[in-house]
């Protein structure tokens, strides 16, 4: 008997801070893992997977993310009904955007996207400790107009593999960066912030594994003082392992801010 299925796709946030990433894994909570939780309780009796579009690490979070639900036998009868009940029964620091009935077609990792990042953070003094699982606190002083000038450097097509971990060689290290800059912070607020925050804006297709928060740890040591814009030109070129970046910068500030299919 040919098996039916049908197919959906659902936009969510998050707030990572206490969870271990996207991916399912066995004893810690993960986006993944309580998502599934939750559809059990949400549809018991629907033989089900899922599969998400972007496995975010430890206490990344996503203002946007996605995944596709694969339901079997029979479809879900009311989708505003199933949006509404899945809200109720997720825990408070996961919520579901939206949902539509998508062919067999539609693959969401396949499918052509952009990708939006957000890195936030303040430097010089320690900040309120509830800013903590929003933005990162590099307490020294940074040359913040250094980093701006660095950070539109990764804008074009570059070489990243100095900006990636634990990859195949048969990776792409090309990729594209559409819009990379520094400015001053307006995108989240709350009373308890610092004064002066800002927000490493990235746009780009497609990322290598920790490749935003290494890009960020080369702006903080170039604010530093430890790197040049020179040594950040150098180190988008092929073939300079010399200029390898190390220094991942702290997850907690990093925001999967926006995901766009085409």
């Amino acid at each position: 008997m040919h098996r039916k299925r049908f197919y959906y796709f659902l936009k969510i946030q998050y707030l990572g801070y206490r969870l271990h990433g996207w991916q399912k894994q066995p004893a810690v909570k993960t986006v993944e893992g309580l998502i599934t939780k939750t559809l059990k309780w949400v549809i018991p009796e629907t033989k089900y997977k899922i599969l998400g579009t972007s496995r975010t690490d430890a206490m990344v979070s996503a203002g946007e993310s996605a995944f596709e639900l694969f339901v079997d036998h029979e479809p879900l009868s009311n989708l505003d009904d199933f949006l509404e009940l899945f809200n109720k029964n997720l825990p408070q620091d996961i919520r579901a955007l939206h949902i539509e009935e998508v062919d067999a077609n539609f693959n969401i990792i396949q499918h052509s996207k952009m990708k939006e990042y957000a890195y936030l953070f303040c430097f010089g003094k320690k900040y309120h400790p509830f800013c903590a699982p929003f933005m990162a606190n590099f307490q020294e002083d940074l040359d913040i107009e250094k980093m701006k000038a660095g950070a539109k450097l990764f804008e074009g097509r570059h070489h990243f593999r100095n900006y990636s971990v634990r990859v195949s060689e048969k990776s792409t290290f090309e990729r594209t960066i559409l819009r990379s800059e520094i400015v001053e912070n307006t995108l989240y607020t709350a009373n308890f912030f610092p004064q002066q925050s800002f927000v490493f804006h990235i746009h780009g297709a497609g990322f290598l594994r920790h490749q935003v928060r290494l890009m960020m740890g080369a702006m903080v040591l170039l604010g530093r003082g430890e790197l040049s814009l020179e040594d950040i030109r150098n180190s988008l070129l092929e073939n300079t392992p010399e200029h390898q970046m190390d220094y991942i910068a702290p997850a907690s500030g990093l925001i999967l801010n926006k995901m766009e299919f085409e």
